[in-house]
């Protein structure tokens, strides 16, 4: 049996909101991996997981997103490892056995068509990350943002020699429904080649805001017997001065909740530029779902 669907019994959980955005509010500079915080900040990274925890959040992530040898640029596989286990060890503090850790992994950022690295050399890169996440003993995996979808089968192949249940989640930000990936990936392609390969759930995150991702859902669930799992933007970027904000606050975004659960969402949370008042107010949402 699928294991996330004993994560259900009680029906959809609300997951966390981004990190990335929440380390920057921090002082993590624009443009530099946060990854290497959970060395060097560790209290930092607690804070913004504590923060999710206190929030409502039953299922939090780690700051491991660029955590794989590729990403980490000149790092040796032994910072590579102390990296990945650290993040999970945050996260599960964090957590104080209150919510689920799923580990995050994203894309190397070497597209396999450009021929910058093989794929020899990208699984190497996620297999070496996948075990160290494993080796701290989160509940999960989870493949973040990923366009292409050689690199995702890749990728999980590496994650599912762990034993972890492994969702993989797409980034849906091109088209004009923004219904493909940057890659051209369509929802029904992602979630029929992620099911046959072994992913225990399907979703979808960042790329753009709430108002799109009830249709992947349904298109997702429609071809897929997987868990649903998506986590909108807080709207669409605005670049003022040149800082990038996001147009939505938490109160319409929440009120998404409704239709992304009809599409069948067992998993809801946010990406870029949502935060700990976001996940408070889906919480909220969901109680007047469930009186209602």
């Amino acid at each position: 049996m699928n294991p996330l669907f004993e994560w259900l019994h009680q029906g959809p959980l609300i997951t966390d909101g981004a990190w990335g955005t929440e380390m920057q509010r921090r002082g993590l500079e624009p443009g530099l991996c946060p990854d290497y915080w959970n060395l060097d900040h560790a209290n930092l990274v607690e804070e913004v997981a504590q923060l999710y925890v206190e929030a409502g959040s039953e299922v939090i992530l780690t700051n491991t997103f660029r955590a794989n040898p590729v990403s980490l640029e000149g790092a040796q596989e032994d910072k590579v490892r102390q990296i990945n286990i650290s993040g999970v060890e945050i996260s599960r503090k964090a957590s104080g056995g209150k919510t689920k850790v799923v580990a995050s992994i994203g894309p190397t950022g070497k597209m396999l068509m450009t021929g910058e690295i093989d794929e020899a050399g990208i699984e190497r890169a996620f297999t070496i990350q996948t075990a160290a996440l494993a080796e701290a003993k989160p509940d999960a995996l989870i493949l973040e943002t990923f366009s292409d979808l050689e690199e995702a089968s890749i990728a999980l192949r590496a994650a599912l020699k762990t034993g972890l249940p492994v969702i993989a989640s797409f980034a849906f930000d091109s088209g004009k429904n923004k219904d493909r990936t940057m890659m051209g990936v369509t929802p029904e392609q992602a979630a029929k080649r992620m099911e046959a390969e072994g992913a225990s759930a399907i979703g979808a995150n960042c790329g753009a805001g709430p108002d799109s991702f009830a249709a992947i859902g349904v298109r997702y669930r429609d071809v897929c017997e997987l868990p649903i799992w998506l986590k909108p933007n807080a709207g669409l970027p605005v670049v003022e001065g040149g800082k990038v904000s996001y147009s939505m606050e938490a109160g319409p975004f929440a009120s998404h909740l409704t239709e992304l659960l009809d599409a069948g969402t067992c998993f809801v949370g946010g990406c870029c530029g949502t935060t700990p008042d976001f996940i408070r107010a889906l919480v909220a949402e969901r109680r007047k779902c469930v009186s209602s």
